[in-house]
C-alpha cells in the first residue's frame, strides 16, 4: 500500500510538518512505499538555499536532497502554490515534480495523510 503525506506547513515555526517528514521517513525505513506532497506554504520546504541559522535551527533542504536515498520514492509540489511563493526551475530542490491537478494526485495513492 502506498502512502502520500501532505505537508502544508512552512518548514519553520511549527513542528508538524517535521513530524510529517520523520513519518515519511520512518514508513520508508521499514520499505512501505511513501511520497511527499507539499502544498499551500509547505512548498516553501521545497526552495534551495535556505538559510534557517537566524532563528537557530537547521536547514531542512539537506533532509529532503537525501529523501530518495532513504527510499522516500516521490517529492511532489502544487504547481500553483509554488507559483504564489515565486519558486520554479532553479529555486526548487533538485527531484521535484511539480502537479497541478491535487485531486488526481491524491487519488493515486492507497492512504493520503494530512498530519496536523
Amino acid at each position: 500500500m502506498h502512502t502520500l503525506i501532505v505537508i502544508d506547513r512552512p518548514p519553520y515555526g511549527s513542528w508538524s510538518g517535521r513530524e510529517s517528514l520523520d513519518m515519511a521517513f520512518s514508513l520508508a525505513a521499514f520499505d512501505q512505499p511513501v511520497s511527499l506532497l507539499f502544498v499551500g506554504e509547505g512548498v516553501l520546504w521545497l526552495s534551495q538555499r535556505q538559510d534557517a541559522s537566524a532563528i537557530a535551527q537547521k536547514s531542512v533542504e539537506r533532509n529532503l536532497k537525501a529523501a530518495a536515498i532513504f527510499g522516500i520514492e516521490a517529492l511532489m509540489a502544487d504547481q500553483s502554490a509554488c507559483q504564489r511563493f515565486g519558486l520554479g526551475d532553479g529555486t526548487l530542490i533538485d527531484g521535484v515534480e511539480t502537479v497541478t491537478d491535487l485531486r488526481v494526485t491524491m487519488r493515486r495513492y492507497d492512504h493520503v495523510v494530512f498530519p496536523g
